[in-house]
């Protein structure tokens, strides 16, 4: 049977209605492998000629209205109706004045939303007047959804907006942007069922003088089902714990030589456990030895595999660039490294971020992200992580955050290269 009427439309049958009433001219699934099926009897398949091509032109005109669908998404999406309200909370003057901003004594906390229902946070917003020169790791950004004991996002807002290394400095990517003048700003889509909340805490020993925050969300009467929690954690290692302390140049045999299949002593962004995908990781490096610290692969583990299922060339690499940056800073839409200073030396500091929109890294069960520091872990380094990702609830224990004092960055004396200059590639 023919999946299209005399006048070309799809028959109503076929067709199904959306929340307003409209009819939408949509193709059953089973109409269009049929009609495909038919149709390969062009490739002599059936010995039917007539029904062959009874169903190339069935085919023919489902990709004709699949196509023709796209066509009035791209045209009118930004003119198509919401069914959502929109709304925002902010630290706006509430007696009308222009005073809008909040304070946060140290050891305190402020609410940045306290939502009830169905809703979605599109965009968080901040702006921090402080004395404290170690605010951006000192205010912590936590969130829970839905009533849980736990919150699914916990981590320096410093880090969270990829400045781990506890300055400000300008970038522009997908889902992250630090505009002018301390600006910071994230497009991450946080949906929840029954409730959100979200708070900052100062656990710093200086008041913040001026917090100004707004946070962007809509509500909605329910969500629809197969939609995971955002969730968000930081992790770091000051330093990384070297395999070998004695090298001085991280292309002799005695490194370059060395063999890791395992991941045995990889720094990690995350594990997790439940059914979800990775959408991203930033990180923040204080080199605290001489030479390149980027030899390391990532290495990513999914469902409980013994060894990786993604297995990374080079860390550089794995931001999406190449040879060393060439020492200089970029910020593209997925991946940069916006922040630079005093590379492949003591007291170098990168930023790195890295975006899988295009192809979040799903698990049905676990997943472990992870990353060489150095080749074969040979170096020490200060790594600072937040790694972003979607799962069902509820998730696994997040690990203990570090102390304040312990999340600003210092150079570490350690082993390795810094007395001999190093080779160049």
């Amino acid at each position: 049977m023919d999946t299209t009427s005399d006048s070309g439309e799809i028959p109503d049958e076929f067709a199904r209605t959306d929340r307003q009433g409209d009819v939408q001219k949509q193709p059953d699934r089973r109409r269009l492998l049929a009609g495909l099926a038919v149709g390969a009897g062009l490739l002599g398949l059936s010995s039917s000629h007539a029904a062959a091509q009874d169903g190339f032109l069935a085919s023919y005109e489902v990709e004709r209205h699949i196509n023709q669908q796209a066509a009035d998404e791209f045209l009118f999406a930004q003119s198509r109706l919401k069914n959502y309200r929109a709304r925002r909370s902010a630290s706006w003057d509430r007696t009308g004045g222009n005073n809008d901003s909040v304070p946060i004594e140290a050891g305190r906390e402020v609410v940045l939303l306290d939502a009830h229902g169905a809703g979605v946070v599109t965009h968080l917003w901040f702006t921090i007047n402080s004395q404290d020169p170690h605010h951006l790791k000192n205010l912590v950004l936590r969130a829970w959804w839905d009533h849980e004991s736990t919150p699914s996002v916990e981590v320096p807002i410093g880090d969270f907006f990829g400045l781990g290394l506890g300055q400000y400095f300008v970038f522009q990517s997908e889902l992250i942007v630090v505009a002018p003048i301390k600006a910071l700003n994230a497009y991450f889509k946080m949906p929840f069922a029954h409730a959100a909340r979200m708070t900052l805490r100062n656990d710093g020993t200086t008041r913040t003088d001026n917090l100004y925050f707004a946070v962007d969300y809509v509500e909605l009467d329910s969500l629809p089902g197969g939609l995971g929690r955002f969730h968000a954690q930081y992790s770091q290692a000051a330093p990384c714990i070297a395999e070998i302390n004695n090298w001085k140049d991280e292309y002799s045999p005695a490194v370059n030589g060395r063999k890791n299949l395992s991941g045995a002593g990889n720094y990690i962004f995350l594990e997790a456990e439940g059914r979800g995908h990775l959408i991203g990781v930033t990180q923040s490096v204080l080199q605290n030895q001489d030479g390149w610290f980027g030899e390391g692969d990532d290495m990513i583990f999914i469902d409980g595999d013994q060894h990786p299922t993604i297995q990374g060339t080079g860390t550089e690499d794995y931001y999406n660039g190449a040879w060393s940056f060439g020492e200089e800073p970029f910020a593209n839409l997925r991946e940069g490294a916006p922040l630079i200073e005093n590379p492949e030396k003591i007291g170098a500091r990168y930023c790195l971020y890295r975006w899988h929109t295009e192809s979040p890294i799903a698990f049905e069960k676990s997943i472990r992200v992870t990353m060489e520091h150095g080749h074969a872990n040979h170096r020490a380094d200060d790594f600072y992580t937040v790694a972003y990702w979607y799962q069902t609830e509820p998730h696994a224990a997040f690990p203990p955050l570090p102390k304040p004092e312990d999340r600003v960055p210092k150079v570490f004396a350690v082993g390795g290269a810094g007395v001999q200059e190093m080779p160049t590639k």
